[in-house]
């Protein structure tokens, strides 16, 4: 029995899943520190307020407006009551973007930013409306506002100005289709992280549920003997073996690191090679060769950046070992290997049926 052979197939499915953990790793850890510097928690999770906002405001601190925006709580979940119509709205290239109201707020009055749904197109008074919203701190559009309020009321824009907060509250700004996308991107993203990351995990932990072992499904109802068999032909007697690709008596294998993959020699119908010239503007640096391998139930494998003698070996002992197998890539072979796979047989059912008259 080979020392080092021993368990290598297991080895190396771990070995691959541990480089696929950086991924998602890296995309947590990014997110993460974005945290600290963009309030990307609060765009998920808007701060909820409970309760009426004037009422929750005066109670605590932690509900007023300043404190939320200086703890990068920027988006709440609020409900106001008695607002009333500015007079004024919100447009963006000839479309209005939101209705602009006012309502009382402790001891100021506080700017509050509705969508044209919120506010039914713009009614004079609201007596009660639950938004989710974005704390803006002395916004442009606030300022020309309070300068148009104080043209209307003849007041000065200093004396108004005291009047009112220097934070307001948009609800298009929490809901436009930017930050949407970004929400959902962000979702996504963690999402996607941490099921990469649990499934990695998975896979180093018990390696025959890993998707190398359970493709075997196609040949077997018990992949992880068809992996021990595979192991202990590898360790006991290798028939030939090159830096990532191995041949056992009933098995291919190959551990590189751009993936695992077994397959049983006698469900191989189709091998041939691909050259790939390296260059850079006229200059030829190298050729590498890529084994493609075509198994039943349409299993297909590519071994990249391989020598060429290490494949024309691999080929020729596979065209032994299984005479079956179609050699080299020719338009023949590869209708043969569809007809084999069925490939077309869905397309030719299709056409049929539309062919049909009625």
């Amino acid at each position: 029995m080979i020392e080092q052979f021993q368990h290598y197939i297991t080895k190396n499915i771990r070995s691959f899943y541990e480089r696929k953990l950086v991924f998602p790793i890296t995309v947590l850890f990014i997110l993460l520190a974005l945290s600290f510097a963009f309030p990307v928690k609060s765009l998920i999770y808007p701060a909820l307020i409970p309760g009426n906002m004037n009422e929750a405001a005066s109670s605590e601190e932690r509900y007023q407006l300043g404190y939320l925006y200086s703890h990068k709580q920027k988006y709440v979940s609020v409900t106001l009551q008695n607002l009333y119509f500015t007079g004024y709205r919100k447009e963006w290239l000839g479309h209005t973007d939101g209705y602009y109201y006012y309502t009382l707020l402790d001891d100021d009055c506080l700017i509050v930013l509705l969508d044209p749904e919120s506010c039914q197109q713009g009614i004079s008074t609201i007596e009660e409306i639950t938004i989710s919203a974005e704390i803006l701190q002395n916004a442009a559009t606030e300022d020309r506002l309070l300068e148009h309020l104080a043209e209307d009321l003849s007041w000065s824009k200093a004396g108004i100005t005291q009047n009112f907060s220097e934070y307001m509250l948009s609800e298009p700004d929490c809901n436009d289709w930017i930050t949407n996308l970004l929400r959902w991107f962000i979702i996504l993203s963690v999402f996607m992280a941490v099921l990469g990351l649990v499934l990695n995990l998975l896979f180093i932990a018990f390696p025959v549920l890993s998707p190398p072992v359970q493709r075997l499904r196609g040949y077997t109802l018990h992949p992880g003997r068809m992996l021990a068999e595979a192991e202990e032909e590898l360790a006991t007697l290798p028939q030939l073996a090159t830096e990532d690709m191995f041949i056992t008596e009933h098995y291919f294998i190959e551990t590189s690191s751009f993936g695992i993959a077994i397959v049983p020699i006698s469900e191989i119908i189709w091998i041939y090679k691909y050259s790939t010239l390296h260059k850079l503007l006229w200059h030829h640096f190298s050729i590498s060769y890529t084994l493609h391998i075509t198994a039943k139930h349409r299993r297909y494998i590519r071994c990249p950046k391989n020598i060429k003698s290490d494949i024309d070996g691999i080929i020729d002992y596979l065209s032994e070992a299984n005479h079956d197998i179609l050699v080299g890539f020719s338009e023949e072979n590869r209708q043969k290997v569809e007809e084999l796979q069925g490939d077309m047989e869905i397309l030719r059912k299709i056409l049929a049926f539309l062919s049909k008259r009625v």
